[in-house]
This record gives C-alpha cells, structure tokens and sequence, in this order.
C-alpha cells in the first residue's frame, strides 16, 4: 500500500492552481446552460487548457469566490480525515478513466465527504465527478458537482460509487486500490443492506439478479476491511457507523 504522503500524487500531476476566467463567452454561456441548485458548486476543469474553465456558487459552498477557486485547491480542502481516502479515490478512478477510449462521457464517481470552508469550519459534501467532454477517445474535461448536505450522519466509514458502462469494473478497480481503508461501495452498501434485513446469499442474488459468487465479492472482504468475525457483528458495526442509513 502506498504511503499517505503519495495520495493523490497522479490527480495532481495532472491539475493546475489556475482559476477560471468567468469572462469568456464560454464561460458565461455554461452560466445560462448549466443548472445549479441551492448550497451546490459547479466546476469544469478542462486537461487540454491546464485550468479551471468555469466555477459557479463556491462562495455560497466553501466561502472562495468563483474566480479564485482553482482545482488544486479544491483537491486540497478536504479535512485531513477525509483527505488520504479522497485523495486515492481521485487517482484510482481518474486513472480508470484515462484508460477508457469509449462512451467517456457516461463515467463519474461520487463520495461522501467534508470540505474545510475558508473560514475553518466543516462543510458536509457530496460530491460528484465526470467527464464533461471526450475527443477521440481521450477526455478534455471534467465536471464537478458538490453538493452540501448537512443529513449526512458520518460515521468511521467513507462512501463512495461508481457510474458507467463498465460500472462493476470501475467499482472492483477501485475496491482493490481502496481496500484498506474505512470505506464501502454502492454496491457493497446495497448487498450488506439487505443482509441487515435477513436475506440469505442466495435470496441476495434472486434480488440484485446477480450470482451467489458475486454476492460473496461484495460481502465478504468487509469482514477482514472492518475487522469483525460474523454476519451479526458486520452488521452491528454497519449500523453504528451509519453506512445504512
């Protein structure tokens, strides 16, 4: 396992401290198209240019205004709880996606999270990344949505999914990289839930339509990530740290 002084090392290598010029034509155009809700954050980030190419509502978010939020700086405001765990999850899948060629813009992935707001207090996040625009096979930006969310009951776990056509793949990819820390997958979360509600493998594979071995995938390394010995205590632990709720 790598060091913490190396998480996000990749997504940095390939970011800049540059905010977004909110005077261009595009960018005020994404201002007249792109919805925002109430307490959300918008960013697209663009590869191609090395910068920041729109931001809208981080001063209402995170306290920065929008020409001065940059993407290393976002990258840099999770809490130092959240901030290993976050930081792989932003390698691993950016990484994954880079390797894609095909339908890039049906990628993203989302996680639970705090941001520190400018002045110093935790702000609850859920965050949602993916590919804004692919050419060729190769993508030239991301989006970003950061959503506060104060129902959020946060507990020693960190929750994350994954979104695309190769959905289970992009999941088990970053389970394999993210399996020693405290944190559980949509998919993982979906089967142990019903667990919880007393369902057997079996009848767990008749409900997800998937296999009794694909059941065991998603279950059984939870007992060694979050060190219990049996269904009972997984499933006890599960409850006290919130992850079904």
């Amino acid at each position: 396992m790598a060091s913490s002084m190396n998480f996000g090392e990749f997504s940095r290598s390939q970011i800049s401290d540059v905010p977004a010029d909110l005077t261009t034509p595009r960018a005020l155009h994404y201002k007249q198209t792109i919805p925002r809700f109430p307490e959300e954050a918008v960013y697209i980030y663009s590869f191609h240019e090395g910068r920041m190419i729109y931001a809208d509502g981080w001063e209402e978010v995170l306290g920065y205004r929008d020409e001065e939020i940059s993407m290393l700086l976002i990258v840099n405001s999770s809490t130092p709880a959240f901030a290993p765990f976050s930081n792989e999850l932003n390698d691993k899948a950016l990484q994954f996606i880079l390797s894609k060629n095909e339908d890039l813009d049906k990628y993203s992935f989302s996680i639970e999270l705090k941001k520190t707001h400018k002045q110093g207090h935790e702000v609850p996040i859920v965050a949602r990344v993916g590919v804004y625009e692919a050419v060729q096979g190769r993508v030239v930006s991301i989006i970003g949505r950061f959503l506060v969310n104060r129902s959020i009951t946060f507990g020693k776990v960190m929750r994350y999914a994954a979104y695309g056509p190769e959905k289970q793949e992009f999941e088990e990819e970053l389970n394999k990289s993210l399996f020693y820390h405290l944190a559980i997958s949509d998919k993982e979360r979906e089967a142990l839930a019903l667990a919880a509600g007393g369902y057997s493998f079996k009848k767990i594979a008749k409900q997800l339509k998937i296999s009794v071995s694909a059941v065991e995938k998603r279950i059984n390394p939870l007992y060694e990530r979050f060190k219990v010995e049996n269904i009972a205590h997984l499933v006890s632990f599960a409850k006290d740290n919130h992850i079904l709720s």
